[in-house]
């Protein structure tokens, strides 16, 4: 699904945001990224057969891409006229266009975690000089005097999109604005009252917009019709005829009225919102079949605010945007999802949210039956946040818990458990940025999966030494025959995993990986430790922490968002990767996605076979007899 806009009432200037005309005509998706093409509205239908000119037009494109643009008509002033694309079959000697204003996919690269501004400029080449395909060009900054030019030449309005806006499929989100020239809004019928006078079929439409889960009653529109819209309206309406008002309100008007069914969907201009929530002077323009009625609430429909400064030159607004969201037969619940986690960068509740469960096919087989050691940071990254073990009695019913008795507090503890996507969106909701899966699962919690070098840095150390230190282990253990798997911790350190598949319980797992460490701190004395007490260890060397193998002890998971400047990711890497240049705030919630892609099943590994202990100590023995008992 299309990404969509939310709307806020007056135009501004912002050097971080482009302006586009807003099209007055149907959106569309062209997708060539397959063998046969694809073209179809923003719910789904095929226009295929509706605009052989344009897609004859798009074949012509030597590119596998996904396109996201507007068809229009241009009338004899040259300006889109939506009744004429409404009724294109009798308006087929006016222009038909395309254009075209985002590019989602290229030669099979996803590019929706790109900057926006980065996606138009790869659109604009790839486009290039064609009749019916438009780039749909923009300016930046100057959103005030864009809007003047819209409104002059009676445009539908402008869209405001942050320039380093990500693509969010099916997603309304405060990064895109529309910004109307004349005050509209898409409302739904729910019936009709009996005309009076000369009128004939009916006087006015009662209008409705969802509110939450009800229907509210937000006016009626009697003017605005002609003879042909009364009867064609007046036509469709009458199968959808009800004897109960949709209303739980009681609704009065001037004149009787009859009830339908609430599907139709029409487009009013109005002079404004009354402190009651009704539409003062509605004036019906048309029926709207490109638009569905989930859209039609009155989150969408009521303006938001423009957007206002906060801290640096991150941009929000000041809604409070809480909603509902489906995944599969389960209903989560969202709340302030363009609450900001990284005010610096722009990066809100709602875009963690959507970055987990666009990784989620990824993330879920690391988390599958573990038990969470929940850190919340429901404040963002400028909060210390808090642990939480205990899911309570507050956790909703779909989610998993394990329960494990805790010798501490001498009471029993009910564990996360991860295993789907909705599950990964409550924990997002509670400001889960990362997540940190215990090392065993419920089903043998005291034999882990995996063995860890936890590699730390202190406040002196180099992300070098870091990597220096990572090869040393990889040489041990290609030195005794174990795989070995590195990822970034997302922060400043490295963290190298070595599989065990159950075979070991944690003492043998933590014993072994302790001898491990004491190997690598006697290569590298100058810059490593294991001394565990901060103050005794210094601000100069590298801990190497063997004591993560413990049962209930947790790390952040792959492919987990941290709490940090940057909002970065810990991401599996090649070994051939491990060396000189590379960063710890190379792997972000921008790109990863698109990195993961290219390379899914590069961590999977830790999941394979047990490494066999025995067998790799009397290799170790060989190379390292000095740390052996004799």
């Amino acid at each position: 699904m299309p990404m969509l806009a939310k709307e806020t009432a007056t135009a501004f200037d912002d050097k971080d945001w482009l302006y586009e005309i807003k099209w007055d005509g149907y959106r569309a998706i062209a997708d060539l990224s397959k063998k046969e093409i694809a073209l179809y509205s923003r719910n789904g239908n095929s226009f295929l057969n509706d605009y052989p000119v344009l897609v004859n037009a798009l074949k012509k494109i030597n590119h596998k891409a996904v396109l996201d643009g507007e068809i229009v008509v241009l009338n004899e002033e040259g300006y889109p006229d939506f009744q004429k694309i409404q009724h294109y079959e009798d308006n087929t000697d006016f222009p038909l266009q395309y254009y075209v204003f985002d590019l989602l996919q290229l030669n099979g690269h996803s590019l929706e975690q790109q900057p926006l501004i980065e996606r138009k400029k790869l659109l604009k080449q790839l486009i290039g000089n064609d009749p019916v395909i438009k780039f749909s060009d923009h300016v930046v900054g100057e959103g005030i005097s864009f809007f003047d030019i819209a409104s002059r030449k009676n445009l539908e309005g402008i869209m405001a999109k942050k320039a380093d806006s990500h693509y969010y499929p099916g997603r309304r989100t405060n990064e895109w604005l529309k910004i109307k020239n004349h005050t509209s809004a898409e409302v739904v019928i729910a019936g009709y009252t009996k005309p009076t006078g000369s009128r004939k079929y009916f006087g006015s439409l009662v209008l409705a917009i969802k509110d939450g889960k009800i229907w509210k009653h937000v006016g009626h529109a009697g003017t605005g019709f002609t003879d042909k819209t009364l009867a064609g309206i007046y036509k469709m309406l009458q199968p959808l005829i009800q004897a109960e008002s949709p209303f739980n309100e009681k609704i009065i008007e001037n004149a009787p009225v009859t009830w339908v069914k609430p599907v139709l969907i029409a487009e009013v201009k109005f002079t404004e919102w009354t402190n009651d929530d009704k539409l003062r002077h509605p004036v019906f323009v048309r029926l709207r079949d490109d638009k569905t009625i989930k859209e039609i609430a009155m989150k969408n429909i009521k303006p938001v605010k423009k957007p206002t400064r906060i801290s640096g030159d991150a941009q929000r607004t000041d809604e409070d945007d809480d909603n509902d969201i489906k995944i599969g037969n389960t209903t989560v619940k969202i709340t302030n999802r363009s609450k900001l986690y990284w005010p610096a960068e722009g990066i809100s509740k709602g875009m963690l949210i959507d970055y987990y469960q666009s990784i989620a096919p990824y993330i879920l087989p690391f988390l599958k039956d573990r038990p969470q050691s929940l850190k919340r940071n429901p404040n963002g990254i400028k909060d210390d946040g808090f642990f939480h073990k205990d899911a309570g009695e507050e956790a909703p019913s779909f989610v998993k818990t394990f329960k494990v008795h805790s010798e501490s507090t001498n009471k029993e503890i009910d564990y996360i458990i991860c295993n789907d996507k909705a599950t990964l969106a409550y924990l997002n909701n509670l400001g889960c940025i990362e997540l940190n899966p215990w090392h065993s699962t419920s089903k043998k919690p005291d034999n882990p999966d995996y063995l860890i070098i936890d590699i730390d840095p202190s406040e002196k150390n180099t992300f070098d030494q870091v990597i220096e230190v990572a090869n040393r282990f990889k040489k041990v253990f290609d030195n005794c025959g174990a795989k070995c798997f590195c990822k970034t911790s997302g922060a400043s350190g490295l963290h190298v995993y070595v599989p065990m598949a159950k075979k070991y319980n944690y003492d043998e797992v933590k014993n072994f990986a302790q001898l491990l460490c004491m190997i690598v701190n006697h290569q590298l004395p100058a810059f490593t430790t294991m001394e565990r007490n901060l103050q005794k260890r210094g601000n100069k060397k590298i801990y190497l922490d063997c004591l993560q193998n413990r049962r209930s002890q947790t790390i952040c998971s792959v492919y987990s968002v941290r709490p940090v400047k940057a909002a970065s990711v810990s991401m599996p890497l090649q070994w051939k990767d491990v060396k000189k240049g590379l960063k710890p705030g190379d792997f972000s919630i921008q790109n990863a996605l698109a990195i993961i892609k290219k390379q899914p099943a590069l961590f999977k590994g830790i999941l394979g076979p047990a490494t066999n202990i025995a067998s790799c100590l009397k290799k170790l023995q060989n190379s390292y007899g000095e740390y052996f008992p004799r």
